[in-house]
């Protein structure tokens, strides 16, 4: 069982920190979307503030979190991996600080290979298909912020787990949808917003 435990976390370890690594290594890239301020305030991926730039020094407080997070998560492998008395329970903490991780950077950024949402990058062919969601009573983000109320959340469907970001202006709508179909990703039949 330990054995089992120990791969497990060495596997969720290069995860992390491969998806790290290859956020960095986007954030160097050129910025094709948004490239303006006033690009970046349409665009959230929290209803109560706007994107920040995709650069490290914007990103800082991210960056160095994410780090504190994997170097807590490589500190209690190699704990338990050195200690004969350590308890296979004791790797759920192990998965404590991944339950927000997502969150940690403020960054929905297109570039040249893909898309920059939160902490993950998805490159165009893990991208399925799009769609904007109107934010009405019913959704999740209504009432956080007057900006986003009766506005469309863009959610794209990935080979994995979805990635979102709100939208507030229409001629980011479009912007949006070219780029994503210029990139053979298509637009989702059920879409409230149409072109």
């Amino acid at each position: 069982m330990k054995i089992v435990m120990y791969l497990i976390a060495l596997g969720v370890i290069v995860f992390y920190s491969f998806r790290f690594i290859q956020v960095m290594i986007r954030m160097k890239h050129t910025i094709l979307l948004p490239t303006t301020s006033d690009e970046r305030e349409v665009l959230r991926k929290y209803p109560q503030k706007s994107v920040a730039r995709a650069t490290y020094s914007e990103q800082k407080w991210g960056i160095v979190v994410y780090l504190f997070m994997l170097l807590f998560m490589y500190s209690i492998f190699f704990i338990g991996l050195f200690s004969d008395d350590f308890e296979v329970t004791f790797y759920l903490w192990f998965f404590l600080p991944l339950i927000h991780s997502h969150e940690l950077f403020n960054v929905f950024a297109i570039v040249d290979d893909g898309i920059i949402s939160g902490s993950r990058f998805i490159t165009w062919k893990n991208m399925k298909s799009f769609e904007f969601i109107r934010i009405d009573i019913n959704h999740k983000f209504y009432g956080y912020s007057r900006e986003v109320n009766d506005e469309y959340e863009l959610r794209i469907k990935t080979k994995g787990f979805p990635i979102s970001c709100i939208v507030t202006s229409s001629d980011m709508i479009d912007k949006l949808s070219k780029i994503l179909n210029e990139h053979g990703v298509v637009r989702d039949d059920k879409s409230e917003k149409s072109q």
